[in-house]
């Protein structure tokens, strides 16, 4: 089920908001739970047994490792257990084809290619499993005796399908003991809207740009067409994924839930390395906290660091498909980090702010080439034509169709991805003109609010199935 859908924000949204709230407090983890299973089985009921299942594991494994803290050697077979067991299920689902094909092209054998589909969300409740075990070890969250309410933390709907990825020791306690409030509620309405409007208004327009552009093949691509497509892509990525997270940290704090923040405007960034402590956090951090550190961090010598690095970007790369260009894609983001921390760092924090600014989104850009080509081979050709390199026009007539056509779209993506909007409502707020606050606030932005809902509902009646991009990951 998708949050952009008629269904959810009609039928799904209203219901289990009403049954909630007129539930009393000992049954509201109930009332969610059920909603969840029903939300997870909703597309394909039979891999809500892979999610049961993972429940199951890690639940056991939590009380195991919260009874054995203290034994050294069985403490270290539990972990080692509960790692391999979710790694499995994760590595079975969505990387088994990956080796079969290429263990068939290197050793030049026939293996059949299973074609295993791989459960929606996968990724982000493994990964949720893990955080619960270890987290519990680590002492950053009381065991759960209740098997139901490891079930909630996991199969939470707000956050299972595409994140952000909820570490336990964010919502240990908020499973037990939450509030909510009106203003909570009110806060996630509008953060809700703000991300479906995200998704549905700017990041399904410009995909429509970036998909048509990435099906033309790279020599009837000119170059001003080329920089479009991939700009669009850019932007349809960030949209989506950050309009996604909106809308779940909005339905947590529907529920009393408190989410951390995923997207910290990261085409603002002045280097890779801020880029990426403004996207996708809890994916960044999860890595940093639970692979990165217990590594060694940088507080190993050199060779071990470069080691690290590699590590974790590899497994970023894999963690989002079972694809070269995933893969590439994320060694590509360590190289250039290792670039910046060792090389180069210090040059770029003295350039005038602007040129930090176009480094750091050309290779964010090229970055996204990688992450969305089909092939590497395209991905090359792709680029050459963005350099003008291959000898094609600069612009062509359908180029200048996109500019013209969609320039709204354009301008308004750009504000969006930038802090202008907060920053002129915090400087609204401070104005000490009588009742100003009090119209702005409480009289035009619920109306600009309730007309953004209309026009997405007005789309979503009008358009075709959009899933997030981060679904199948």
């Amino acid at each position: 089920m998708l949050f952009s859908s008629l269904t959810f924000l009609f039928i799904f949204l209203p219901l289990v908001l009403f049954i909630y709230y007129i539930a009393g407090k000992r049954l509201r983890n109930s009332v969610l739970l059920i909603f969840s299973l029903v939300f997870y089985a909703y597309g394909e009921p039979k891999y809500l047994i892979i999610m049961v299942l993972s429940i199951m594991v890690n639940y056991i494994m939590g009380l195991l490792v919260d009874r054995y803290r203290y034994g050294q050697i069985l403490i270290k077979i539990i972990l080692t257990t509960t790692v391999i067991i979710n790694l499995g299920i994760i590595g079975y689902y969505k990387y088994t084809d990956f080796f079969i094909q290429n263990f068939n092209k290197l050793f030049n054998k026939s293996i059949l290619v299973r074609n295993i589909a791989m459960p929606i969300g996968i990724s982000f409740f493994t990964f949720q499993g893990l955080s619960y075990v270890i987290d519990i070890y680590r002492g950053n969250g009381k065991v759960q005796k209740n098997p139901l309410n490891v079930a909630l933390y996991i199969s939470l709907f707000p956050q299972l399908i595409a994140g952000p990825i909820v570490r336990y020791e964010t919502v240990a306690d908020q499973i037990h003991n939450r509030t909510e409030t009106i203003e909570g509620f009110s806060y996630g309405i509008k953060r809700f809207i703000l991300g479906l409007s995200k998704k549905i208004l700017i990041a399904n327009n410009i995909g429509l740009i970036a998909d048509e552009v990435f099906s033309i093949m790279t020599p009837k691509l000119s170059v001003l067409l080329a920089w479009i497509g991939i700009i669009s892509y850019t932007g349809q990525i960030y949209f989506d994924f950050s309009g996604y997270s909106d809308m779940a940290i909005g339905l947590g704090h529907m529920f009393g839930f408190r989410f951390l923040e995923n997207f910290n405007y990261p085409y603002i960034s002045r280097s890779i390395t801020e880029f990426w402590r403004r996207w996708h956090i809890s994916l960044g951090t999860w890595f940093r906290d639970y692979v990165y550190i217990p590594l060694g961090g940088n507080r190993v010598n050199r060779i071990k660091f470069l080691r690290n690095i590699f590590i974790v970007w590899f497994l970023t790369g894999l963690w989002h498909g079972a694809a070269w260009n995933f893969i590439i894609w994320g060694l590509y983001y360590g190289f250039i980090l290792i670039v910046e921390k060792i090389f180069i760092g210090k040059y770029i924090s003295r350039l005038w702010k602007p040129f930090q600014h176009i480094y750091t989104m050309f290779i964010v850009i090229v970055g996204w080439l990688f992450f969305r080509s089909n092939s590497m081979i395209y991905a090359r050709n792709y680029l050459l034509v963005m350099l003008g390199l291959r000898g094609q026009a600069l612009l062509d007539s359908q180029s200048i169709y996109y500019l013209i056509q969609y320039r709204y779209t354009f301008i308004i993506s750009i504000i969006a991805a930038t802090p202008i909007l907060p920053f002129i409502r915090k400087q609204l707020r401070e104005v000490s003109i009588p009742y100003f606050e009090n119209i702005v606030f409480y009289v035009i932005e619920p109306v600009l609010l309730i007309a953004l809902f209309l026009l997405c509902i007005m789309y979503l009646i009008n358009s075709t199935f959009n899933p997030f991009i981060y679904f199948r990951f």
